[in-house]
């Protein structure tokens, strides 16, 4: 009984080890190309559900996938309701682990088989580098789930008359109700709803469990695997608050659609073309009722944004708004929301100078009174986000934008310390010759120019400057300006030329760091 109860612990932690292992590893495979895959499709919930289904069955991670869509939002690429979408999708996604263990683990026996598999994967994971390394993982973590999934099912007959059917709760809704309590229990255990549902057909294949008392177990896991992200939002931002609680609440509106339906579809689960048995009807359960939550909700996705938006208002929002702890998890998404931190930072220095630049009848230098306050613990915040980057070598776009952060973060540094030399700042607005490029100049840190568009103002601007350096010293020799006055004009003037370049050089890294978005 002892060894029973071992080895099918023993099973469950292989399986999660496994399950890890893969999911890891295949998140590392798809890398870049799976993002844009999924900001490219996903334009409408719709399409959002088709993606993050697909995405999600195939690196088996619903949090990874949910994880990139919370950064599209925070990134401004898509709205909080085409992300709800790919929430969907990922909870239809997340059953094909079901269908893997069910269809292949249990009918297949590939635990032996995966033992010599495993040897290989396990020294190619150890000794090969780049996609060979990953490759060798996804199989060694492959093969683990396997192994545990066999040593599961062989536990299971040292402990015979230990769990059965009627040790549990009986099949009325109160007994029910304590199935959905203990599902939701055990997936908050074990942090798997992947792995509750591997649990749960062994004990069904096993005959510890009944079918109906199966399925009640699995409605509570549903449920249970929003929880991770639930408590991972508490110190999270808006956006992964928001959708931690429209995974809840739209997980929670599925188990109430499928807890009263089971007994009237269990027949026809039982009796479908790919197979009668208890474990193919569960898989088959998990997946459809799922499906019909996505069916129910997706009409009423915009409705349902929006009371998520109601109950999870906007706060204030700093310049380092973007840079949510959770998405560390994921590099690109990382990424993303450096850029737009650092995207950010620009156009807040680009506001509070042309607020301070403006005529004399709009002018206000309140904003650029209070950017130092703004700048300085974003700036902070942005280095302390880049240096807990972790970029593989073999990784060359996700290199080259870590580089272009590393100078945009330089030159947003620099262009703090100038936007604090108020002198130059206020004698480029009250001189009528220099005010209108020094606008120019501020305008393209606020509005976003393109690198092609700020080289061009910065040639404009260079010139400007270099005229009327000449004519500032020729004033002076024709004695209309004295000497201070043309040291004004030319620090002035080296001021508007610097901060110009800094303008062009933001607008090129930016983009860089950025990266592609189609």
């Amino acid at each position: 009984m002892t060894g029973g109860i071992l080895g099918f612990l023993g099973g469950i932690g292989l399986f999660l080890f496994g399950m890890e292992t893969m999911t890891a590893a295949l998140r590392d495979l798809a890398g870049e190309r799976l993002r844009r895959w999924l900001l490219r499709i996903t334009r409408t919930p719709l399409r959002g559900v088709l993606t993050g289904a697909a995405i999600t069955g195939l690196v088996q991670s619903s949090s990874a996938v949910t994880v990139m869509a919370i950064g599209f939002v925070g990134a401004g690429l898509l709205s909080f309701s085409q992300s709800l979408g790919i929430l969907y999708g990922a909870n239809i996604g997340t059953t094909a682990t079901g269908w893997i263990v069910a269809m292949v683990g249990f009918k297949m026996k590939l635990g032996t088989l995966a033992l010599p598999v495993l040897f290989l994967a396990a020294l190619t994971g150890i000794f090969g580098e780049g996609r060979l390394a990953r490759w060798g993982r996804m199989l060694a973590g492959l093969s683990l789930l396997f192994i545990g999934l066999d040593l599961m099912q062989a536990s299971m007959a040292g402990m015979e008359g230990m769990i059965t059917p009627d040790r549990l709760p009986d099949d009325g809704w109160g007994g029910r109700l304590v199935l959905v309590a203990l599902g939701l229990g055990l997936t908050a255990i074990m942090q798997s709803s992947s792995a509750g549902v591997a649990l749960t057909l062994v004990l069904l294949g096993s005959g510890a469990i009944s079918f109906a008392q199966a399925a009640t177990m699995v409605i509570g896991m549903n449920i249970g695997s929003t929880l991770t992200g639930v408590l991972a939002s508490l110190g999270g931002g808006v956006e992964m608050r928001r959708t931690a609680l429209a995974n809840l609440l739209f997980n929670t509106g599925t188990a109430l659609i499928a807890f009263p339906l089971l007994d009237m579809i269990s027949p026809l689960l039982h009796a479908t073309l790919i197979g009668h048995d208890d474990q193919t009807a569960l898989v088959l359960f998990h997946t459809a009722f799922n499906l019909t939550g996505t069916l129910v909700f997706l009409p009423l996705t915009q409705h349902f944004a929006a009371l998520m938006q109601r109950l999870v208002p906007d706060r204030p929002v700093t310049l380092a708004a973007a840079l949510d702890p959770a998405l560390l998890t994921d590099t690109g998404t990382a990424l993303d929301a450096a850029a737009r931190t650092a995207g950010a930072m620009a156009e807040a220095v680009g506001a509070a100078l042309g607020a301070a630049l403006a005529p004399p009848d709009r002018r206000d230098l309140r904003p650029l009174a209070a950017l130092p306050g703004q700048l300085d613990p974003a700036r902070q915040a942005l280095e302390r986000w880049i240096s807990q980057l972790r970029i593989p070598a073999d990784r060359p776009e996700a290199m080259a934008r870590m580089a272009a952060l590393m100078h945009l973060i330089d030159h947003l540094a620099r262009l703090s310390a100038r936007a604090r030399e108020y002198e130059r700042i206020a004698h480029l607005a009250d001189s009528p010759r220099l005010a209108r490029p020094a606008r120019a100049v501020a305008a393209a840190l606020r509005k976003r120019m393109r690198p092609g568009q700020a080289e061009r103002l910065v040639e404009r601007v260079q010139g400007f400057a270099r005229q009327h350096r000449r004519g500032a010293m020729l004033r002076e020799h024709a004695g209309i300006i004295d000497l201070p006055g043309v040291f004004r004009e030319t620090d002035a003037l080296r001021w508007l030329d610097r901060v110009a370049d800094h303008a062009e050089r933001i607008a090129h890294y930016r983009e860089i760091a950025e990266g592609p978005t189609t």
